[in-house]
Protein backbone atom coordinates (compact mmCIF):
# COMPACT_ATOMS: atom_id res chain seq x y z
CA UNK A 1 0.00 0.00 0.00
CA UNK A 2 1.69 3.56 -0.89
CA UNK A 3 2.42 5.62 1.98
CA UNK A 4 -0.52 8.06 2.59
CA UNK A 5 -1.08 11.64 1.70
CA UNK A 6 -1.59 14.18 4.89
CA UNK A 7 -4.93 14.85 3.68
CA UNK A 8 -6.25 11.21 3.32
CA UNK A 9 -4.86 11.19 6.78
CA UNK A 10 -6.52 14.30 8.10
CA UNK A 11 -9.85 15.41 9.97
CA UNK A 12 -10.70 18.62 8.56
CA UNK A 13 -12.82 20.78 10.25
CA UNK A 14 -14.58 24.44 8.03
CA UNK A 15 -14.58 27.19 9.87
CA UNK A 16 -16.96 30.14 8.83
CA UNK A 17 -14.42 32.91 10.09
CA UNK A 18 -17.28 35.35 10.18
CA UNK A 19 -19.00 33.37 12.98
CA UNK A 20 -16.08 31.44 14.62
CA UNK A 21 -14.51 34.14 16.90
CA UNK A 22 -14.58 38.12 17.12
CA UNK A 23 -10.90 39.25 18.31
CA UNK A 24 -11.40 42.77 18.50
CA UNK A 25 -15.16 43.33 19.56
CA UNK A 26 -16.93 44.44 16.65
CA UNK A 27 -19.50 41.66 16.30
CA UNK A 28 -17.79 39.71 13.28
CA UNK A 29 -15.40 36.64 13.54
CA UNK A 30 -11.37 37.77 12.76
CA UNK A 31 -8.35 35.86 12.27
CA UNK A 32 -7.18 37.14 16.09
CA UNK A 33 -10.27 35.46 17.15
CA UNK A 34 -9.24 32.13 15.28
CA UNK A 35 -5.91 31.96 15.98
CA UNK A 36 -6.62 32.37 20.22
CA UNK A 37 -8.47 29.44 19.46
CA UNK A 38 -5.45 26.94 17.86
CA UNK A 39 -5.44 25.45 20.75
CA UNK A 40 -9.21 24.32 21.28
CA UNK A 41 -8.92 23.30 17.94
CA UNK A 42 -5.61 21.03 18.03
CA UNK A 43 -7.35 19.85 21.54
CA UNK A 44 -10.33 18.88 19.59
CA UNK A 45 -8.14 16.63 17.21
CA UNK A 46 -8.86 17.82 14.08
CA UNK A 47 -5.48 18.31 11.99
CA UNK A 48 -7.03 20.68 8.79
CA UNK A 49 -8.53 23.35 8.57
CA UNK A 50 -11.00 24.76 5.88
CA UNK A 51 -11.58 28.57 5.34
CA UNK A 52 -14.49 29.63 3.82
CA UNK A 53 -13.48 33.03 1.75
CA UNK A 54 -11.58 35.67 3.55
CA UNK A 55 -10.86 37.72 0.66
CA UNK A 56 -12.22 41.26 0.38
CA UNK A 57 -15.78 41.09 -0.27
CA UNK A 58 -18.86 44.06 -0.73
CA UNK A 59 -20.74 40.86 1.50
CA UNK A 60 -23.01 40.79 -0.85
CA UNK A 61 -23.24 36.72 -0.83
CA UNK A 62 -21.29 37.00 2.30
CA UNK A 63 -17.81 36.75 1.14
CA UNK A 64 -18.35 34.57 -1.84
CA UNK A 65 -18.19 37.59 -3.96
CA UNK A 66 -14.76 38.30 -3.95
CA UNK A 67 -13.53 41.92 -5.18
CA UNK A 68 -9.70 40.71 -4.27
CA UNK A 69 -8.29 37.96 -4.83
CA UNK A 70 -4.89 38.74 -2.87
CA UNK A 71 -5.90 40.14 0.09
CA UNK A 72 -7.83 39.94 3.18
CA UNK A 73 -11.05 41.29 4.08
CA UNK A 74 -10.75 44.24 6.60
CA UNK A 75 -13.48 42.73 8.76
CA UNK A 76 -11.09 39.46 9.70
CA UNK A 77 -7.68 41.82 9.70
CA UNK A 78 -4.69 42.53 7.64
CA UNK A 79 -2.46 39.73 5.96
CA UNK A 80 -0.12 39.73 8.47
CA UNK A 81 -3.08 38.32 10.78
CA UNK A 82 -3.40 35.61 8.60
CA UNK A 83 -0.02 34.99 7.96
CA UNK A 84 0.82 34.43 11.52
CA UNK A 85 -2.45 32.30 11.87
CA UNK A 86 -1.13 30.30 9.61
CA UNK A 87 1.96 29.97 11.30
CA UNK A 88 0.22 29.42 14.40
CA UNK A 89 -1.76 26.49 12.68
CA UNK A 90 1.86 24.85 11.19
CA UNK A 91 3.05 24.95 14.16
CA UNK A 92 0.66 22.88 15.48
CA UNK A 93 0.30 20.60 12.59
CA UNK A 94 -2.18 22.13 11.46
CA UNK A 95 -2.63 22.53 7.70
CA UNK A 96 -5.22 25.12 6.19
CA UNK A 97 -6.77 25.33 3.20
CA UNK A 98 -8.76 27.98 1.73
CA UNK A 99 -11.70 28.48 -0.06
CA UNK A 100 -11.59 29.38 -3.76
CA UNK A 101 -14.10 31.28 -6.13
CA UNK A 102 -13.10 30.37 -9.89
CA UNK A 103 -16.23 30.96 -11.64
CA UNK A 104 -16.81 34.47 -10.60
CA UNK A 105 -15.80 37.80 -8.80
CA UNK A 106 -18.18 40.71 -7.51
CA UNK A 107 -19.36 43.39 -9.37
CA UNK A 108 -16.48 45.40 -7.76
CA UNK A 109 -13.52 43.79 -8.65
CA UNK A 110 -11.28 46.03 -10.92
CA UNK A 111 -11.27 43.66 -13.15
CA UNK A 112 -15.27 43.94 -13.40
CA UNK A 113 -15.04 47.83 -13.52
CA UNK A 114 -12.64 47.69 -16.12
CA UNK A 115 -14.71 45.53 -17.95
CA UNK A 116 -17.47 47.29 -17.86
CA UNK A 117 -16.52 50.43 -18.26
CA UNK A 118 -16.67 50.63 -21.97
CA UNK A 119 -17.00 48.06 -24.73
CA UNK A 120 -13.70 48.26 -26.53
CA UNK A 121 -11.89 48.20 -22.62
CA UNK A 122 -8.73 45.68 -22.64
CA UNK A 123 -10.90 43.39 -19.58
CA UNK A 124 -14.28 43.43 -21.36
CA UNK A 125 -13.25 39.96 -22.58
CA UNK A 126 -12.56 38.90 -19.05
CA UNK A 127 -16.88 38.34 -18.38
CA UNK A 128 -19.48 37.50 -20.38
CA UNK A 129 -20.89 40.15 -22.32
CA UNK A 130 -23.80 39.77 -24.89
CA UNK A 131 -26.49 42.25 -27.08
CA UNK A 132 -29.75 41.63 -26.37
CA UNK A 133 -32.22 40.81 -28.79
CA UNK A 134 -35.75 43.12 -29.14
CA UNK A 135 -34.90 44.72 -25.53
CA UNK A 136 -34.61 41.24 -23.52
CA UNK A 137 -31.92 38.98 -22.64
CA UNK A 138 -30.31 37.54 -24.66
CA UNK A 139 -32.05 33.83 -23.96
CA UNK A 140 -33.99 32.70 -21.27
CA UNK A 141 -31.19 31.69 -19.28
CA UNK A 142 -32.03 32.12 -15.40
CA UNK A 143 -29.93 32.56 -12.16
CA UNK A 144 -29.77 30.10 -9.32
CA UNK A 145 -30.82 32.64 -7.22
CA UNK A 146 -33.57 33.89 -9.10
CA UNK A 147 -34.44 36.10 -12.10
CA UNK A 148 -32.71 36.32 -15.10
CA UNK A 149 -29.20 35.28 -15.67
CA UNK A 150 -28.38 38.33 -17.45
CA UNK A 151 -28.13 41.55 -16.13
CA UNK A 152 -28.03 45.44 -18.36
CA UNK A 153 -25.31 47.95 -18.31
CA UNK A 154 -26.37 50.68 -19.94
CA UNK A 155 -23.49 52.48 -20.00
CA UNK A 156 -22.52 50.14 -22.34
CA UNK A 157 -26.07 48.67 -23.80
CA UNK A 158 -25.17 44.98 -23.18
CA UNK A 159 -25.87 42.53 -20.62
CA UNK A 160 -23.37 40.70 -18.27
CA UNK A 161 -23.84 36.59 -17.51
CA UNK A 162 -24.36 35.93 -13.71
CA UNK A 163 -25.14 32.79 -12.32
CA UNK A 164 -25.73 33.92 -9.05
CA UNK A 165 -26.32 37.28 -8.25
CA UNK A 166 -26.42 40.05 -10.17
CA UNK A 167 -23.71 41.06 -8.28
CA UNK A 168 -21.12 37.75 -8.90
CA UNK A 169 -20.56 38.08 -12.54
CA UNK A 170 -19.57 35.32 -14.56
CA UNK A 171 -15.76 35.35 -15.72
CA UNK A 172 -15.16 34.10 -18.92
CA UNK A 173 -13.07 31.15 -18.94
CA UNK A 174 -12.76 30.86 -22.74
CA UNK A 175 -10.12 34.05 -22.46
CA UNK A 176 -6.52 32.75 -21.85
CA UNK A 177 -6.23 35.65 -19.75
CA UNK A 178 -8.55 35.17 -17.02
CA UNK A 179 -7.14 31.35 -17.08
CA UNK A 180 -3.22 33.32 -16.66
CA UNK A 181 -4.66 35.83 -13.98
CA UNK A 182 -6.27 33.06 -11.51
CA UNK A 183 -3.57 30.47 -11.64
CA UNK A 184 -1.23 33.52 -10.27
CA UNK A 185 -3.80 33.92 -7.74
CA UNK A 186 -3.43 30.06 -6.82
CA UNK A 187 0.58 30.14 -6.68
CA UNK A 188 0.41 33.29 -4.63
CA UNK A 189 -1.67 31.91 -2.02
CA UNK A 190 0.36 28.48 -2.20
CA UNK A 191 3.93 30.49 -2.27
CA UNK A 192 2.36 32.15 0.92
CA UNK A 193 2.10 28.40 2.74
CA UNK A 194 -1.40 27.62 2.15
CA UNK A 195 -1.66 24.22 2.07
CA UNK A 196 -4.30 24.32 -0.83
CA UNK A 197 -8.18 24.88 -2.05
CA UNK A 198 -11.92 23.92 -1.50
CA UNK A 199 -12.86 24.69 -5.21
CA UNK A 200 -16.74 26.66 -4.96
CA UNK A 201 -18.93 26.24 -7.46
CA UNK A 202 -16.66 24.41 -10.26
CA UNK A 203 -19.73 22.91 -12.14
CA UNK A 204 -20.93 26.79 -13.40
CA UNK A 205 -17.43 27.74 -14.59
CA UNK A 206 -18.59 27.31 -18.13
CA UNK A 207 -22.02 27.81 -20.48
CA UNK A 208 -23.13 27.09 -23.69
CA UNK A 209 -21.19 29.03 -26.16
CA UNK A 210 -24.05 29.11 -28.82
CA UNK A 211 -26.59 29.95 -25.90
CA UNK A 212 -29.24 27.67 -26.23
CA UNK A 213 -32.41 28.13 -24.91
CA UNK A 214 -33.48 26.09 -21.71
CA UNK A 215 -36.53 23.55 -22.46
CA UNK A 216 -37.81 22.73 -18.85
CA UNK A 217 -41.39 23.39 -18.68
CA UNK A 218 -41.36 25.78 -15.93
CA UNK A 219 -38.91 28.56 -14.83
CA UNK A 220 -36.91 28.53 -11.12
CA UNK A 221 -40.11 30.15 -9.12
CA UNK A 222 -42.50 27.83 -10.06
CA UNK A 223 -39.91 25.09 -9.06
CA UNK A 224 -39.50 26.41 -5.77
CA UNK A 225 -43.42 26.21 -5.61
CA UNK A 226 -43.75 23.03 -6.86
CA UNK A 227 -41.05 21.87 -4.46
CA UNK A 228 -42.87 23.17 -1.32
CA UNK A 229 -45.90 21.68 -2.59
CA UNK A 230 -44.47 18.14 -3.55
CA UNK A 231 -45.55 16.13 -0.22
CA UNK A 232 -43.24 12.69 -0.92
CA UNK A 233 -39.29 12.49 -1.29
CA UNK A 234 -40.38 10.90 -4.85
CA UNK A 235 -42.44 14.09 -6.26
CA UNK A 236 -39.27 16.28 -4.29
CA UNK A 237 -36.92 14.31 -6.63
CA UNK A 238 -39.05 15.01 -9.87
CA UNK A 239 -38.80 18.79 -9.26
CA UNK A 240 -35.00 18.90 -8.68
CA UNK A 241 -34.95 17.02 -11.99
CA UNK A 242 -36.57 19.68 -13.55
CA UNK A 243 -34.23 21.88 -11.85
CA UNK A 244 -31.52 19.93 -14.00
CA UNK A 245 -33.13 21.00 -17.34
CA UNK A 246 -33.67 24.22 -15.94
CA UNK A 247 -29.88 24.51 -16.16
CA UNK A 248 -28.82 22.29 -18.71
CA UNK A 249 -26.55 24.65 -21.14
CA UNK A 250 -25.04 26.20 -17.92
CA UNK A 251 -23.49 23.39 -16.21
CA UNK A 252 -21.46 20.48 -16.00
CA UNK A 253 -20.09 21.62 -19.64
CA UNK A 254 -17.05 19.11 -20.94
CA UNK A 255 -14.36 21.56 -20.86
CA UNK A 256 -14.68 21.85 -17.13
CA UNK A 257 -12.22 18.50 -16.86
CA UNK A 258 -9.42 19.70 -19.07
CA UNK A 259 -9.37 22.96 -16.78
CA UNK A 260 -9.33 20.67 -13.89
CA UNK A 261 -6.27 18.91 -15.34
CA UNK A 262 -4.33 22.09 -16.00
CA UNK A 263 -5.53 23.54 -12.61
CA UNK A 264 -3.94 20.32 -11.11
CA UNK A 265 -0.87 21.17 -12.88
CA UNK A 266 -0.38 24.33 -11.66
CA UNK A 267 -1.06 22.84 -8.02
CA UNK A 268 1.47 20.35 -8.43
CA UNK A 269 4.68 22.74 -8.91
CA UNK A 270 3.63 22.92 -5.70
CA UNK A 271 4.63 19.53 -3.21
CA UNK A 272 2.18 17.60 -1.36
CA UNK A 273 -0.81 20.30 -1.56
CA UNK A 274 -4.44 19.26 -2.20
CA UNK A 275 -7.08 20.54 -4.78
CA UNK A 276 -11.00 19.68 -3.68
CA UNK A 277 -14.79 20.09 -5.13
CA UNK A 278 -17.40 21.82 -4.40
CA UNK A 279 -18.65 18.75 -6.00
CA UNK A 280 -20.30 14.81 -5.97
CA UNK A 281 -19.89 13.55 -9.20
CA UNK A 282 -17.25 10.92 -9.48
CA UNK A 283 -15.56 12.38 -12.55
CA UNK A 284 -13.99 15.38 -11.20
CA UNK A 285 -11.62 12.53 -9.99
CA UNK A 286 -10.07 12.27 -13.76
CA UNK A 287 -8.21 8.88 -13.57
CA UNK A 288 -7.72 9.31 -9.67
CA UNK A 289 -4.18 11.48 -10.64
CA UNK A 290 -4.64 13.69 -13.01
CA UNK A 291 -7.96 16.17 -12.01
CA UNK A 292 -8.97 16.43 -8.20
CA UNK A 293 -7.80 14.69 -5.41
CA UNK A 294 -10.92 15.09 -3.37
CA UNK A 295 -14.65 14.95 -4.48
CA UNK A 296 -17.47 15.63 -1.51
CA UNK A 297 -20.11 12.54 -0.50
CA UNK A 298 -22.45 14.39 -0.87
CA UNK A 299 -25.21 11.28 -1.44
CA UNK A 300 -24.76 10.04 1.59
CA UNK A 301 -26.22 13.29 3.33
CA UNK A 302 -29.09 13.49 1.26
CA UNK A 303 -31.51 11.84 3.49
CA UNK A 304 -34.05 12.81 6.64
CA UNK A 305 -32.67 9.82 8.11
CA UNK A 306 -29.21 8.03 7.85
CA UNK A 307 -30.19 4.36 8.06
CA UNK A 308 -28.35 1.46 7.19
CA UNK A 309 -29.91 0.49 4.34
CA UNK A 310 -29.29 4.55 2.98
CA UNK A 311 -25.68 4.40 3.73
CA UNK A 312 -24.73 0.84 2.38
CA UNK A 313 -26.15 1.44 -1.07
CA UNK A 314 -24.51 4.68 -0.83
CA UNK A 315 -21.15 2.95 0.11
CA UNK A 316 -21.41 0.14 -2.33
CA UNK A 317 -22.15 2.94 -5.47
CA UNK A 318 -19.69 5.43 -4.27
CA UNK A 319 -16.61 2.91 -3.91
CA UNK A 320 -17.35 0.81 -6.47
CA UNK A 321 -17.48 3.88 -9.05
CA UNK A 322 -13.93 5.29 -7.97
CA UNK A 323 -10.94 4.97 -10.08
CA UNK A 324 -8.25 3.20 -8.46
CA UNK A 325 -5.99 5.30 -7.40
CA UNK A 326 -8.71 8.46 -6.16
CA UNK A 327 -9.89 8.52 -2.46
CA UNK A 328 -13.26 8.90 -0.70
CA UNK A 329 -14.27 12.01 0.96
CA UNK A 330 -17.34 12.25 3.70
CA UNK A 331 -19.33 15.03 5.24
CA UNK A 332 -22.71 15.29 6.70
CA UNK A 333 -22.54 19.79 7.48
CA UNK A 334 -21.27 22.46 6.03
CA UNK A 335 -22.01 26.01 5.72
CA UNK A 336 -24.58 25.77 3.26
CA UNK A 337 -26.86 23.12 4.99
CA UNK A 338 -29.22 22.74 7.69
CA UNK A 339 -26.66 21.62 10.86
CA UNK A 340 -26.38 18.08 11.71
CA UNK A 341 -28.16 18.24 14.82
CA UNK A 342 -31.26 19.46 13.52
CA UNK A 343 -31.37 17.74 10.14
CA UNK A 344 -31.17 13.85 11.75
CA UNK A 345 -32.61 14.74 15.02
CA UNK A 346 -35.11 12.04 16.21
CA UNK A 347 -37.60 13.17 18.62
CA UNK A 348 -36.05 11.92 22.48
CA UNK A 349 -32.41 10.86 20.88
CA UNK A 350 -31.67 14.03 19.28
CA UNK A 351 -27.60 13.26 21.28
CA UNK A 352 -27.77 9.65 19.93
CA UNK A 353 -28.03 10.66 16.50
CA UNK A 354 -25.56 13.74 16.65
CA UNK A 355 -22.90 10.69 17.77
CA UNK A 356 -23.90 8.17 15.57
CA UNK A 357 -23.30 10.94 12.62
CA UNK A 358 -19.99 11.32 13.77
CA UNK A 359 -18.84 7.94 13.90
CA UNK A 360 -20.07 7.33 10.91
CA UNK A 361 -18.39 9.81 9.22
CA UNK A 362 -14.91 9.07 11.63
CA UNK A 363 -15.22 5.44 10.60
CA UNK A 364 -16.19 5.17 7.28
CA UNK A 365 -13.17 4.73 4.28
CA UNK A 366 -12.15 8.80 3.12
CA UNK A 367 -11.22 11.91 4.37
CA UNK A 368 -13.87 12.90 7.09
CA UNK A 369 -14.93 16.79 6.72
CA UNK A 370 -16.90 19.00 9.91
CA UNK A 371 -18.02 22.03 10.65
CA UNK A 372 -17.43 24.09 13.08
CA UNK A 373 -20.20 24.22 15.91
CA UNK A 374 -21.02 20.42 15.35
CA UNK A 375 -18.87 18.94 18.16
CA UNK A 376 -21.08 21.25 21.19
CA UNK A 377 -24.32 20.29 19.31
CA UNK A 378 -25.12 23.59 18.00
CA UNK A 379 -28.57 23.94 16.56
CA UNK A 380 -30.18 25.57 13.14
CA UNK A 381 -31.50 29.04 14.57
CA UNK A 382 -34.38 30.31 12.56
CA UNK A 383 -34.74 34.14 12.44
CA UNK A 384 -38.53 36.08 12.95
CA UNK A 385 -37.26 39.46 11.77
CA UNK A 386 -36.36 40.23 7.65
CA UNK A 387 -33.95 42.81 8.79
CA UNK A 388 -31.74 40.24 10.16
CA UNK A 389 -31.16 38.57 7.30
CA UNK A 390 -27.47 38.43 5.73
CA UNK A 391 -28.24 35.70 3.22
CA UNK A 392 -29.40 37.38 0.51
CA UNK A 393 -31.23 33.79 -0.21
CA UNK A 394 -33.60 34.33 2.18
CA UNK A 395 -34.16 37.97 1.29
CA UNK A 396 -35.19 37.00 -1.86
CA UNK A 397 -37.47 34.27 -1.00
CA UNK A 398 -39.14 36.42 1.62
CA UNK A 399 -39.56 39.00 -1.19
CA UNK A 400 -41.01 36.44 -3.95
CA UNK A 401 -43.21 34.89 -1.36
CA UNK A 402 -44.62 37.70 -0.59
CA UNK A 403 -44.74 39.34 -4.08
CA UNK A 404 -44.83 36.38 -6.34
CA UNK A 405 -47.13 34.14 -4.06
CA UNK A 406 -48.92 36.46 -2.13
CA UNK A 407 -47.87 34.62 1.31
CA UNK A 408 -48.58 36.64 4.42
CA UNK A 409 -45.50 38.20 5.55
CA UNK A 410 -45.14 35.76 8.89
CA UNK A 411 -45.36 32.55 6.80
CA UNK A 412 -43.32 34.20 3.91
CA UNK A 413 -40.79 34.66 6.56
CA UNK A 414 -40.80 31.23 8.00
CA UNK A 415 -40.35 30.02 4.53
CA UNK A 416 -37.08 31.73 4.10
CA UNK A 417 -35.61 31.41 7.61
CA UNK A 418 -35.91 27.50 6.84
CA UNK A 419 -34.77 27.68 3.15
CA UNK A 420 -31.98 30.56 3.55
CA UNK A 421 -28.33 29.82 5.19
CA UNK A 422 -28.12 32.08 8.51
CA UNK A 423 -29.76 29.38 10.19
CA UNK A 424 -26.89 27.59 10.33
CA UNK A 425 -23.90 30.08 9.84
CA UNK A 426 -24.70 31.60 13.77
CA UNK A 427 -22.00 32.50 15.56
CA UNK A 428 -19.70 29.81 17.39
CA UNK A 429 -21.26 29.14 21.40
CA UNK A 430 -18.06 29.72 23.60
CA UNK A 431 -19.72 30.68 26.75
CA UNK A 432 -23.13 30.64 28.87
CA UNK A 433 -22.06 34.78 29.11
CA UNK A 434 -23.60 37.15 27.56
CA UNK A 435 -23.03 36.79 23.07
CA UNK A 436 -21.98 33.03 24.50
CA UNK A 437 -18.51 34.42 24.63
CA UNK A 438 -18.07 35.03 20.51
CA UNK A 439 -18.17 38.92 21.25
CA UNK A 440 -18.20 41.16 24.41
CA UNK A 441 -21.25 41.86 26.39
CA UNK A 442 -23.16 44.50 24.62
CA UNK A 443 -21.69 44.33 20.89
CA UNK A 444 -24.01 43.05 18.36
CA UNK A 445 -22.98 40.21 16.32
CA UNK A 446 -23.05 40.14 12.54
CA UNK A 447 -26.12 37.35 12.73
CA UNK A 448 -27.88 37.32 16.36
CA UNK A 449 -26.27 34.00 18.59
CA UNK A 450 -28.58 31.24 19.08
CA UNK A 451 -29.68 31.77 22.86
CA UNK A 452 -29.42 27.91 23.39
CA UNK A 453 -26.30 28.76 24.62
CA UNK A 454 -27.34 29.19 27.71
CA UNK A 455 -28.79 25.81 27.97
CA UNK A 456 -25.60 23.84 27.98
CA UNK A 457 -24.82 24.36 24.11
CA UNK A 458 -21.75 25.84 24.84
CA UNK A 459 -17.60 25.05 24.68
CA UNK A 460 -16.89 26.10 28.45
CA UNK A 461 -19.50 24.10 29.66
CA UNK A 462 -18.76 21.09 28.10
CA UNK A 463 -15.08 21.21 28.64
CA UNK A 464 -16.21 20.47 32.05
CA UNK A 465 -18.61 17.77 31.44
CA UNK A 466 -16.95 14.36 30.98
CA UNK A 467 -20.17 13.04 29.19
CA UNK A 468 -20.91 15.99 26.67
CA UNK A 469 -20.89 16.02 23.19
CA UNK A 470 -17.76 17.89 22.77
CA UNK A 471 -15.65 15.36 24.93
CA UNK A 472 -17.55 12.41 22.61
CA UNK A 473 -15.82 14.09 19.66
CA UNK A 474 -12.88 14.64 21.12
CA UNK A 475 -12.30 11.09 22.11
CA UNK A 476 -13.28 9.74 18.37
CA UNK A 477 -11.71 12.23 16.27
CA UNK A 478 -8.56 11.11 18.90
CA UNK A 479 -9.28 7.61 18.34
CA UNK A 480 -9.68 7.77 14.68
CA UNK A 481 -6.31 9.20 14.13
CA UNK A 482 -4.41 6.60 15.99
CA UNK A 483 -6.03 3.75 14.23
CA UNK A 484 -4.35 2.87 11.12
CA UNK A 485 -7.23 0.46 10.10
CA UNK A 486 -9.48 3.97 10.36
CA UNK A 487 -6.91 5.94 8.61
CA UNK A 488 -6.46 3.97 5.57
CA UNK A 489 -8.31 0.02 5.69
CA UNK A 490 -10.38 -1.34 3.30
CA UNK A 491 -14.21 -1.63 3.63
CA UNK A 492 -16.18 -4.80 4.33
CA UNK A 493 -19.81 -4.82 5.24
CA UNK A 494 -21.44 -7.53 7.44
CA UNK A 495 -24.88 -8.51 7.57
CA UNK A 496 -26.07 -6.52 4.64
CA UNK A 497 -29.84 -7.07 5.43
CA UNK A 498 -30.02 -5.63 8.40
CA UNK A 499 -32.05 -3.03 9.19
CA UNK A 500 -31.25 -1.79 13.12
CA UNK A 501 -27.73 -1.35 13.17
CA UNK A 502 -24.73 -0.88 10.41
CA UNK A 503 -21.74 -3.15 10.91
CA UNK A 504 -18.47 -3.24 8.61
CA UNK A 505 -15.05 -4.44 8.81
CA UNK A 506 -12.04 -1.60 8.14
CA UNK A 507 -8.52 -3.77 7.28
CA UNK A 508 -5.43 -2.03 6.92
CA UNK A 509 -2.59 -4.34 5.48
CA UNK A 510 0.47 -2.70 6.47
CA UNK A 511 -0.01 -2.70 9.70
CA UNK A 512 -1.82 -5.96 10.15
CA UNK A 513 -4.95 -4.24 11.69
CA UNK A 514 -8.44 -5.31 11.32
CA UNK A 515 -11.22 -2.66 13.17
CA UNK A 516 -15.02 -3.93 13.38
CA UNK A 517 -17.35 -0.91 13.88
CA UNK A 518 -20.57 -1.88 14.54
CA UNK A 519 -23.59 1.20 14.78
CA UNK A 520 -26.64 0.28 16.46
CA UNK A 521 -29.13 3.11 15.13
CA UNK A 522 -31.87 1.64 16.85
CA UNK A 523 -33.53 1.98 20.57
CA UNK A 524 -32.88 -1.71 20.65
CA UNK A 525 -30.62 -3.92 22.29
CA UNK A 526 -28.92 -6.42 20.20
CA UNK A 527 -27.18 -9.54 19.88
CA UNK A 528 -24.96 -10.74 17.01
CA UNK A 529 -22.68 -12.57 15.82
CA UNK A 530 -19.85 -12.07 13.00
CA UNK A 531 -18.18 -14.67 11.02
CA UNK A 532 -14.73 -14.16 11.67
CA UNK A 533 -11.32 -15.57 11.90
CA UNK A 534 -10.23 -13.68 14.70
CA UNK A 535 -10.55 -15.63 18.38
CA UNK A 536 -11.66 -12.64 20.14
CA UNK A 537 -12.39 -8.64 19.72
CA UNK A 538 -10.88 -5.78 22.02
CA UNK A 539 -12.74 -3.28 22.58
CA UNK A 540 -11.04 0.38 21.30
CA UNK A 541 -14.23 2.18 21.91
CA UNK A 542 -17.65 2.18 22.65
CA UNK A 543 -20.18 4.86 23.84
CA UNK A 544 -21.37 3.06 26.65
CA UNK A 545 -19.81 1.22 29.53
CA UNK A 546 -18.92 -2.02 28.84
CA UNK A 547 -18.23 -4.75 31.56
CA UNK A 548 -15.85 -6.56 29.24
CA UNK A 549 -12.78 -5.68 27.19
CA UNK A 550 -12.21 -8.78 24.97
CA UNK A 551 -15.19 -10.24 23.09
CA UNK A 552 -16.36 -13.40 21.33
CA UNK A 553 -17.09 -12.21 17.90
CA UNK A 554 -19.30 -15.13 17.74
CA UNK A 555 -21.68 -13.92 20.39
CA UNK A 556 -21.58 -9.59 21.17
CA UNK A 557 -24.14 -7.97 22.94
CA UNK A 558 -24.38 -4.06 22.03
CA UNK A 559 -26.77 -1.29 23.99
CA UNK A 560 -29.41 0.98 22.00
CA UNK A 561 -27.67 3.25 19.84
CA UNK A 562 -24.56 1.81 21.21
CA UNK A 563 -21.19 2.40 19.08
CA UNK A 564 -18.44 0.04 19.19
CA UNK A 565 -15.55 -0.26 17.47
CA UNK A 566 -13.19 -3.16 18.51
CA UNK A 567 -9.90 -4.27 16.67
CA UNK A 568 -9.64 -8.20 15.52
CA UNK A 569 -6.94 -10.02 17.30
CA UNK A 570 -5.47 -11.40 14.07
CA UNK A 571 -6.40 -9.65 10.33
CA UNK A 572 -8.96 -11.78 8.83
Amino acid sequence: MQELKWWQKAVFYQIYPRSFADGNGDGIGDFTGITTHLDYIANLGVNALWLSPCFPSPQFDVGYDISDYQDIDPDYGRLSDFLNFLDAAHQRSIQVILDLVLNHTSHLHPWFIESSSSRDNPKRNWYIWQDGKDGEPPNNWESSFGGSAWEHDPRTDQYYYHFFFKEQPDLNWRNPEVKDAMWDVVRYWLKLGVDGFRLDAIATIYEDEKLLNHTAPMGLIQLQAAYMAAQTDPEKQAVMDLGESLFQYQTQLPELHDLMKELRKVVDEFPDKVLIGEEDRIEYYGNGTDELHLIFNFPLGRTKQLTPEWIRKNQVERLGALPQEAWPCNTLGNHDQSRVWTHYAEPGYELERARLSLALILTLKGTPFLYNGEEIGMTDYYLEDPSLFRDNISTYIYRTSTEQFGLPSQEAIKIAALEGRDKNRTPMQWSDTPNAGFSPDGIQTWLPVNPNYAQGINVTNQEKAPGSLLKFYQRMVNLRLSTPALIGGQYQTFHDEAKDYLAFLRTEEKYGQSVLVVLNMSNKPLNLSFQVTAGQVECLFSSVERTRKLEDPSRIKFAPFEIYIGELSKTV
